[in-house]
């Protein structure tokens, strides 16, 4: 095992180079992994998002046979607007063993790590390929990830591990809780506030569906699970609510938003068909004061939780790698449960900490850097 973090550095600092906010495009960063991957005779293959500004990246070291493993990144990161910080974000800076910038934690530092291991990938005997996925928007709700699923499909051999390398600090996530993000409208009928009989309430015939969060979450608190979620249930909430355009008008719309966080034994369509079931009700409600009253329920976020899977081979993948027994789950959201609602068995593992992420000062330490270069060393070993 070599210390020299020399060449995972340079790959860094050229990732941070690039400010890939997520509501920008990464193709530059892409080009630069394509030019990358080209000194080393690398197959890889590209493919865009919708809108043709944006581009994932898969590619493949090793023999064109199944059972490889993936290592799995995103290159999109989180805006740094607002946030007041002590260097540049967009350059790699190190002070005191730490390297700072914006994604060096969440997640480049990974992405880095699994590029600047390429040439030992290439020159191993690989007996079982590895196979280096890179997405965009993962910040905005995993959206790249279905679009990686297809083309990984379509052009590579079915990999039998996935290991997501978000911030873990080289611990072995083994599960993590499903996200939803849910936008609901009433649409009402305005009228003088002296007059309410003569509208129809958009907020007032909203509160029946607000109250139904803090019953829901109230629920869900009597049903926690020792598994080492924090917390050990799902959360529900409502995180932002519009309406009314005047104290004295009886407003005709309402909009709120809706984050629910659902344990892995739970499913997105549990919530949702409960949810949807109260929105037709409280619309017939609304219809009795006015006939073109109408609610509408967007989902405007939907991951996967990702199962903890015992006898999984990637889970005894990375404890090999790693050499972490511990039982680890979080309650955030990752690309992890696509690919395991793909049938690929994974896991999440990668270098830094989730508490350094999406703040000012964003950083990884050279120790986080040095074990995640490890893993990779010993990865090659594993698949030889």
């Amino acid at each position: 095992m070599t210390d020299d973090l020399t060449h995972s550095l340079s790959v860094l600092s050229k990732l941070i180079g690039f400010p890939t906010v997520s509501d920008q495009s990464n193709v530059d960063l892409i080009h630069y992994i394509m030019a990358y991957l080209d000194e080393f005779d690398v197959k890889y293959h590209i493919f865009p998002d919708s809108s043709a500004t944006k581009l994932g990246l898969i590619a493949q070291i090793g023999p064109n046979v199944e059972g490889g493993t993936i290592l799995s990144g995103h290159t999109d990161v989180v805006p740094i607007a607002g946030q007041v910080w002590s260097s540049d974000p967009w350059i790699l800076t190190e002070r005191d063993g730490r390297f700072y910038g914006r994604g060096t934690c969440d997640m480049k530092g990974f992405v880095a790590l699994a590029l600047a291991a390429v040439p030992q990938f290439v020159s191993a005997p690989l007996a079982r390929p590895i196979q280096l996925a890179f997405s965009f928007d993962e910040e905005v709700g995993c959206l790249g990830t279905a679009p990686l699923l297809t083309a990984l499909g379509a052009h590579f051999p079915k990999a039998e591990t996935v290991i997501v390398g978000e911030p873990t600090s080289m611990s072995v996530v083994t599960g993590h809780k499903g996200g939803l993000g849910l936008v609901t409208r009433l649409h009402g009928k305005a009228a003088h506030s002296s007059r309410p009989d003569l509208g129809a309430s958009a907020i007032s015939h909203a509160d029946p569906l607000i109250q139904w969060h803090s019953a829901r979450q109230k629920q869900a608190r009597t049903s926690s699970y020792a598994n080492g979620f924090i917390p050990p249930f799902s959360t529900v909430q409502v995180g932002t609510i519009k309406g009314g355009v005047a104290l004295n008008t009886v407003p005709d719309l309402c909009v709120f938003e809706s984050d629910i966080r659902y344990m892995p034994h739970e499913t997105a369509s549990d919530w949702v068909d409960e949810y949807r079931a109260l929105v037709g009700v409280v619309e017939e409600a609304m219809r009795t004061e006015y006939d073109d009253a109408h609610i509408e329920l967007e989902v405007t976020e939907d991951i996967p939780a990702m199962l903890p899977e015992p006898s999984g081979a990637a889970e005894g993948l990375a404890r090999q790698l790693t050499g972490d027994n511990s039982d680890n789950c979080v309650s955030y959201q990752t690309e992890a449960g696509h690919f395991q609602a793909a049938g690929y068995s994974t896991v999440v593992c990668g270098p830094g900490s989730i508490e350094q992420a999406h703040g000012p000062d964003e950083f990884i330490s050279s120790n986080q850097l040095r074990q995640g270069q490890a893993f990779m060393e010993r990865l090659i070993t594993a698949l030889c």
